[in-house]
């Protein structure tokens, strides 16, 4: 999921708003139990759901999507290989079967993945779907006017790197087999035992070939799920999903399906979104928003009154806020230099600047404080509460500046309370206490993102997120430190330029483990090894607290994504 700025990451707040942010334990909403709020919190069948969201749910495309997991509005028309299991807090995290009656066998040495889908299967036309569709809808999200999905398949797959789709190569991908209409194996080119996890993104969706129609898809999709579109307006800006006919609640363990019919509505101002929630008059009092945060003032109101605080959805998710630096740089380049920082860092200012301690956890590891990532803890450069200027000071000395130094921190200038002028001048106060004078470079967001994310133009020092594409430490240490994924021409995430052979090495060695508790505690161990290196300084994980109207029931919030699984929701 997730650099929320960038496309190729955008799981973050609207999956995640991009992220989608989405530390610990995820729950329901505080004050009351997790079926929602209300006299009768019993779920049932009718009615129609509102979502009242920021962002258009645009490129209403499975192979144009880039979610994972399900629980947000594609995942009602999509279904795939393997989903999450719905459920609140660290249990939503665990994958599970979908399409398929399990989540996957692997061969000995996890290069070959094999699937088998479930019995009576069918389409919103009630044809039936077969692996052969699976196969297609992977192929067509490597063609160059579908892109925007999750681009793990082009890099493991066998022979898939230079391959262009079916509108152009019809031959397809060998890596796929499907010997029979319920059967599809994948062959990889590596090991990786997290394939079950990739297997939820939506490029996993069965499409039927003789309906597909390109770049126009979009508009009407063939549902495998248990709603079908019939109205997309303005690439998503209003969507209206009802029920399929033939999705079989026998077939999905997963999805709830409550509504009688879905009402997507995008394009609206934050404050608007909360203060219709708040109100929760006619047909939004059974709204809920997919993208949309409280802030802190809007917090602040909903806190002090009892209706309201009943109706707010806490989540977290896999995301961590951090300074980062390019050792490359002079006076970065020092180890103790880039200690120093890590010891100066006062995370109480730095918390407030984010919105207090309900909107964000201070963080010292990289790793998200969650089980399912092997979060391991620990505090290699301790700054308690607010920061250790004696410390840092001390180290600036060794590192030849006794009388200080003077850098630049570059930030975005978006009001996020994430990589915004909040959180920059929070840290330019704590580092003034241990003599390091930091002059603020703020660049619009755009701009921001260009800057960080090419190697050629990459900052010494400055502010930066990343949210995973599954609850795993692979999609989180992988792309930022995995030597191998450096790009010199494009968009790179290693902001360390970190190309050390036992880090890559271990990276491998935990990707051939397809158990997964084992894979995490080895994740959490790198953590800490590369945590030592000192290229980031871990800041702080983001808390989602969400709205929903007073009709709402069945509010399910798990740690994958940290906000409310829509496919739970059952309105009054």
């Amino acid at each position: 999921m997730r650099q929320p700025s960038v496309r190729a990451r955008r799981v973050a707040a609207a999956s995640i708003s991009l992220v989608l942010a989405a530390g610990a334990a995820a729950c329901g909403p505080e004050d009351n139990d997790a079926k929602g709020a209300g006299g009768d919190s019993t779920p049932h069948k009718g009615g129609t759901l509102t979502v009242l969201n920021a962002n258009a749910q645009q490129d209403f495309d499975p192979a144009r999507l880039y979610t994972s997991g399900g629980g947000n509005v594609p995942s009602l028309v999509f279904r795939t290989l393997t989903t999450r299991n719905r459920e609140n807090g660290a249990a939503g995290t665990k994958v599970v079967p979908d399409l398929a009656t399990d989540t996957g066998r692997p061969s000995k040495d996890a290069t070959v993945w094999t699937y088998t889908l479930k019995k009576g299967l069918t389409y919103e036309d009630g044809t039936p779907i077969t692996s052969a569709d699976i196969k297609y809808g992977i192929e067509r999200s490597f063609a160059p006017e579908l892109s925007g999905g999750a681009p793990y398949l082009r890099d493991w797959l066998v022979g898939a790197a230079g391959y262009q789709g079916p509108y152009k190569d019809k031959k397809g991908l060998d890596a796929i087999e499907t010997p029979d209409e319920r059967t599809i194996v994948f062959h990889l080119n590596k090991p990786e035992g997290e394939f079950p996890y990739l297997a939820t993104q939506t490029q996993f969706t069965p499409v039927p070939k003789s309906k597909d129609t390109g770049t126009k898809y979009e508009e009407h999709p063939v549902s495998s799920g248990p709603y079908k579109v019939v109205r997309n307006e303005n690439d998503g800006e209003r969507l209206v999903l009802e029920r399929n006919p033939h999705w079989s609640a026998a077939t999905d363990a997963e999805r709830k399906a409550y509504p009688d019919k879905i009402d997507v509505r995008s394009g609206l101002d934050s404050s608007v979104i909360n203060q219709r929630l708040s109100a929760s008059q006619g047909a939004d009092a059974a709204a809920v928003t997919t993208d949309t945060n409280l802030g802190p003032a809007e917090l602040a109101k909903v806190t002090g009154d009892k209706d309201l605080a009943s109706r707010v959805g806490t989540g977290h998710f896999g995301y961590t806020n951090y300074i980062a630096f390019n050792p490359k740089t002079k006076p970065f380049d020092d180890v103790k230099v880039r200690q120093a920082i890590s010891y100066a860092i006062d995370r109480s200012s730095v918390v407030n600047a984010a919105g207090g301690s309900a909107l964000a956890e201070p963080a010292t590891t990289f790793l998200p404080d969650q089980k399912s990532f092997g979060h391991t803890p620990y505090d290699l450069f301790p700054a308690g509460k607010s920061g250790a200027p004696a410390k840092a000071r001390a180290l600036l000395k060794e590192a030849g500046y006794a009388k200080g130094l003077t850098v630049t921190l570059t930030h975005s200038n978006a009001k996020d309370f994430e990589t915004s002028p909040e959180i920059a001048t929070a840290i330019q106060d704590a580092l003034k206490k241990a003599g390091i004078t930091v002059k603020l470079q703020g660049l619009e967001e755009n701009d921001y993102s260009d800057k960080i994310h090419d190697v050629k133009t990459e900052p010494g020092f400055f502010l930066a997120h990343w949210g995973a594409d599954w609850p795993s430490g692979g999609p989180f240490l992988a792309p930022i430190f995995d030597g191998r994924q450096i790009v010199k021409d494009g968009a790179n995430f290693n902001t360390g330029l970190l190309n050390d052979t036992s880090v890559n090495t271990e990276i491998d060695a935990i990707n051939k483990l397809t158990d997964l508790d084992q894979a995490a505690k080895r994740w959490g161990a790198l953590d800490k090894k590369i945590g030592e290196k000192a290229l980031t300084v871990p800041l702080f994980h983001p808390v989602y607290k969400r709205l929903y109207g007073e009709n709402v029931k069945n509010v399910v919030i798990s740690d994958w994504t940290g906000v409310l699984d829509i496919s739970q929701v059952a309105v009054k």
